[in-house]
């Protein structure tokens, strides 16, 4: 392996995500639930941001001036790529995360984000991550920080550790890392099939490992055969962030925010007897056996006067992001199923069902008969987390957005005539990206070709499928005739224009 990857895998591509975390615009409702001061970001900066998907889409769609490191070429060539697409200038580099700490020439930015590269890398990058967040954040800016945590990971560490030295030094070379990724798992299955005492005393770790034999390597390559793989504590990250002088402000999960969905009454009690905010969350991840964190660190923490808090929480503007028939009222908490409250929720979804943006004051006067204001905030809350509402940006940085957003938006659509591995598309309303498939998208270019029924929608994403010789699946069997594959694509048409095409047009995408 080439000095210059520093154990991370190189030599498999990683995978296209986009994570909407990183999206700035979604500190605001976190911090004003939080009672915190929201920054205002003009600059912002992502630390390992992989092929540049999120980056390149908070980019096109926000008025933020991005800057971006990841030390792969080839991904940072895949980054800039993109950004050449949308027209905006987006300053991506391969420098490590040393070269980048020391340079001169970047501003002081309102935002860096961290998406899972925290546990990936060494002790010594993670010095230099931290020398450059103390270089070059602002005074209030906010550091996004996601990364494995213990205790969550106390189980299945050891595994983790068995699978890379199987990889390391029985894998056979020759065979790449896919071929050693397989063969490490089929040894671990093997090795759980004679019932060691290990997996007697965590009989979860089975389902695990089938689980993750049904993952991408491409995922798994990066997920857990880095070199350098560590789980830690809150109270680590906590001290290594201290000489940058940042303090955990909140979590970045917004479904975190509600205990009453994650801990029991008397678990809710302890914590209350707790004086001390970071030992708290310490104590947290023990009640829910947390796995992975996502956290906001702010450099200058500013608490807001309540009155300030309800004036800006009743400005805070959202929309509707899916179809109300898909939003259910269960979900899974930390303490088993948890059911919402249909007299609170369903006037709220029946008040956002004609997808328009609107304040939490206006969605209030709307709902006030059945539902407090307090109650609102926390459904507001608690919707953005289950990922059915979203925050949007001004009108006046929308309708700047909008350009740079379609041009993206043009290529995303270009790529996926080819292949699904892009499944997104910017909407210049929420600063950021939405989920789209590839089915759907080759009907949005359907749509936006001048092909507006669901017939001619249909024909037109046919056509890429049956030129690459690719058929649709049915029930799980491939479609084996034209005539077949265009019914059942039909079909798919007039559910998206049902569906999904009104919530695409009032995200400004169509």
């Amino acid at each position: 392996m080439n000095d210059w990857t520093s154990g991370y895998v190189t030599d498999i591509d990683y995978t296209f995500g986009y994570y909407n975390e990183l999206n700035p615009l979604r500190l605001k409702l976190a911090f004003l639930n939080a009672g915190l001061v929201p920054p205002s970001v003009g600059t912002a900066c992502e630390l390992g941001f992989g092929q540049g998907v999120s980056t390149n889409i908070h980019a096109a769609g926000s008025m933020v001036r991005w800057h971006g490191n990841d030390f792969n070429p080839s991904q940072a060539a895949h980054a800039r790529e993109m950004a050449e697409a949308s027209g905006v200038q987006v300053e991506l580099v391969d420098d490590t995360f040393a070269d980048f700490a020391n340079r001169e020439d970047l501003p002081e930015f309102d935002y860096i984000g961290l998406h899972g590269i925290w546990s990936w890398i060494s002790d010594e990058n993670r010095v230099h991550i931290v020398e450059f967040i103390r270089r070059n954040l602002k005074i209030g800016g906010v550091v996004y920080i996601s990364y494995n945590t213990l205790p969550g990971w106390s189980a299945f560490a050891p595994l983790r550790y068995l699978m890379t030295d199987h990889a390391e030094l029985i894998g056979a070379e020759g065979h790449g890392i896919a071929g050693r990724i397989e063969g490490a798992l089929e040894f671990t299955q093997k090795l759980l099939d004679t019932n060691p005492a290990y997996s007697r005393a965590n009989p979860q770790l089975n389902e695990r490992i089938k689980r993750l034999q049904q993952q991408s390597p491409h995922y798994l390559a990066h997920e857990y055969f880095n070199r350098d793989w560590t789980p830690m504590r809150f109270a680590n990250v906590m001290e290594m962030l201290a000489p940058a002088k940042l303090n955990f402000a909140c979590s970045a999960s917004y479904l975190d925010h509600i205990d009453e969905v994650n801990l029991s009454k008397e678990q809710r009690d302890l914590l209350q007897t707790l004086p001390d905010a970071q030992f708290r969350e310490t104590v947290k991840d023990f009640m829910v056996n947390q796995q992975f964190r996502r956290d906001y660190w702010v450099k200058g923490v500013r608490r807001l006067a309540p009155l300030k808090q309800i004036e800006q929480l009743r400005e805070f503007a959202c929309i509707l992001v899916v179809p109300p028939t898909e939003v259910t009222l269960q979900f899974q908490g930390g303490q088993g199923e948890v059911t919402m409250s249909e007299s609170v929720y369903t006037p709220i979804i029946d008040a956002l069902a004609d997808y328009q943006v609107t304040t939490l004051a206006q969605l209030h006067k709307k709902v006030e008969n059945d539902v407090s204001f307090a109650q609102l905030v926390q459904a507001a809350v608690l919707l953005t987390g289950l990922g059915y509402l979203a925050p949007v940006q001004s009108a006046e940085n929308t309708a700047l957005a909008s350009e740079p957003a379609r041009k993206l938006n043009l290529y995303l659509l270009d790529r996926a005539r080819c292949n699904g591995e892009l499944s997104y598309l910017v909407s210049p309303l929420l600063g950021g990206g939405i989920a789209v498939g590839r089915l759907q998208q080759l009907f949005v270019a359907a749509v936006i070709d001048g092909n507006h029924t669901a017939k001619k929608m249909a024909t037109e994403a046919w056509k890429f499928l049956e030129s690459q010789g690719q058929n649709l699946l049915k029930e799980g069997e491939a479609l084996t005739t034209a005539k077949k594959n265009l019914a059942h694509m039909q079909y798919h048409a007039e559910e998206f224009t049902k569906n999904e095409l009104p919530i695409l047009k009032a995200l400004q995408i169509v």
